[in-house]
């Protein structure tokens, strides 16, 4: 028989309650998908509302101030210490927290027991601006509309309506023939043939904006050379439908000269072929351009100005409404607690309970989240704060997620959530916070500067560039090596690409 001994070992896990969790993804939500939130949850429990359009005989002077921490200076009408069992180096709480009667019945001032998620760091005098949200349709709307016009069956428009709905991005239709077949006969029940499906692939290959529907970039640009062709009979596009036709490989790799002996072309007539086929658009479906009409707005959740040479922080919340505690559902508990101790007066008791308190932490939360984002900004405004007082991106001081965790006393993933999905606008433009997030690296003189400064100059060196003879990495590392930043080759093939820009090679123009 074997030895066998009972062991102990001692193991730390973090399990987050499903409060924690809720949380942290309020904490992630941009400011439009929060108000969706908000609006959710007033109509899921009622025992929270919102205070918009009530006659709360408060101050008329919409500004509200923060302090430090990022909580809402109210003075004698504030939240009364609510928050103070937060930790405000943990923007999770650590428990769930009880409430005993007292903290559901309102106080003599029935104001103080509402809890407000809105700031406004404006004065009376301001305009209060908000940008119209315009309902637009959609880019497949766009293209479906353009499908209506055309003769086609019952069944061919909604095979047309599919190829539409697969189509990526870009405005590919990457999806093999065959599956478009079986999703047609399996959720339309529409029996159709690979044949049929190429037909009315056609129809939509003809609409607008040209080269929509391909089923890759060769395609894509011959489609749109084609319709170049047929509304331009006086122009001659032979040599760059053969370019496209023909040569495409050599095309893709810059091989020129290859092009010139295959098509026999001169170089004038070749550049200028060249030049017509830049003009074109790659990625038709992406809206941005293609010129069809989208909907696409960036709420900044943060401002920053420059106020005598200073820096000011504030947070957007002038279309999150002010959230309380219903005081029917407060004096509902109340009688509750007086009634006699039956069954049903019990259950009711506590259905009512688990609803207030269900409101209050949702109310807390909000604040919490607010006091979150406003420290994290302000941390990132305080270490960057040369170039948000400049906008000159060299300014930028290295600075990674860890940086700013430490200095504020959250996790790592608590800043990243926040970087991911805020934006900040500042007097040089609006930006996503991740961008300010960069590595360093040491310069000759021993000083660290930031990655995105590297960069900057990798991208002014190739827009300064002799485009018949562009730089290649080693050129550009020896460039910056004058400068006097000495990385390594693979580093600068590394941050050109990070940039989006190609290889030496493929930037080359006759």
């Amino acid at each position: 028989m074997s030895d066998q001994r009972l062991t102990q070992v001692q193991r730390q896990e973090l399990k987050l309650s499903p409060q924690q969790i809720q949380l942290m993804k309020l904490l992630q939500l941009p400011l439009i998908e929060l108000e969706q939130r908000i609006k959710e949850e007033i109509e899921a429990n009622p025992a929270l509302e919102d205070t918009v359009g009530e006659e709360d005989n408060e101050s008329t002077n919409d500004s509200e101030s923060l302090d430090d921490n990022g909580y809402e200076d109210e003075g004698d009408g504030g939240d009364n210490g609510e928050n103070d069992d937060y930790n405000d180096d943990d923007p999770i709480r650590s428990k769930d927290d009880d409430f005993d009667l007292t903290d559901y019945l309102p106080d003599e001032d029935e104001y103080d027991y509402a809890y407000k998620s809105h700031i406004n760091n404006h004065s009376a005098d301001d305009e209060d601006y908000q940008a119209p949200i315009v309902h637009q349709d959609s880019f497949q709307d766009y293209l479906i509309q353009q499908l209506g016009y055309h003769d086609l069956t019952e069944e061919e428009e909604i095979i047309g309506e599919v190829i539409i709905g697969n189509l990526d991005d870009n405005g590919y239709l990457s999806r093999p023939i065959a599956n478009l077949v079986d999703d047609l006969l399996f959720t339309m029940n529409v029996e159709t043939t690979e044949e049929e499906v190429k037909k009315v692939l056609k129809v939509v290959q003809h609409l607008d904006p040209p080269g929509i529907g391909a089923t890759d970039l060769q395609e894509c640009l011959l489609i749109q050379l084609e319709r170049l062709q047929e509304e331009n009979p006086y122009n001659d596009y032979k040599l760059c439908i053969t370019i496209i036709k023909d040569c495409f490989d050599e095309f893709t790799k810059k091989h020129y000269d290859k092009i010139a002996k295959k098509t026999g072309a001169s170089n004038r007539d070749l550049k200028a072929a060249l030049d017509e086929i830049l003009k074109l658009n790659p990625k038709p479906g992406d809206t941005s351009t293609s010129g069809a009409v989208v909907s696409h707005y960036i709420t900044p959740d943060f401002f920053i100005t420059i106020k005598d040479s200073d820096l000011e922080l504030s947070l957007d919340g002038r279309n999150n409404p002010e959230l309380k505690i219903s005081k029917q559902y407060v004096k509902m508990l109340e009688d509750f607690s007086k009634g006699k101790e039956s069954r049903s007066m019990q259950e009711a008791a506590t259905f009512v309970r688990q609803k207030i308190d269900s409101a209050k932490w949702f109310i807390d939360a909000i604040k919490q989240r607010q006091h979150t984002l406003y420290i994290t900004m302000k941390a990132i405004m305080d270490m960057q704060r040369e170039y948000f007082l400049t906008g000159d991106d060299t300014k930028l001081k290295p600075m990674i997620l860890k940086d700013i965790a430490e200095k504020v006393g959250l996790d790592i993933s608590t800043i990243s959530r926040v970087a991911n999905s805020k934006y900040v606008q500042t007097p040089y433009g609006t930006f996503l916070l991740k961008t300010f997030f960069s590595e360093g690296i040491t310069n000759e003189e021993g000083e660290e500067v930031s990655t995105r400064e590297i960069k900057k100059i990798l991208t002014d060196c190739v827009e300064e560039e002799d485009k018949s003879k562009p730089l290649t990495d080693e050129e550009l590392m020896n460039i910056l090596k004058e400068k006097g930043y000495p990385i390594a080759r693979r580093t600068v093939a590394k941050y050109r690409e990070q940039l989006g820009i190609p290889v030496a090679r493929l930037r080359k123009e006759l």
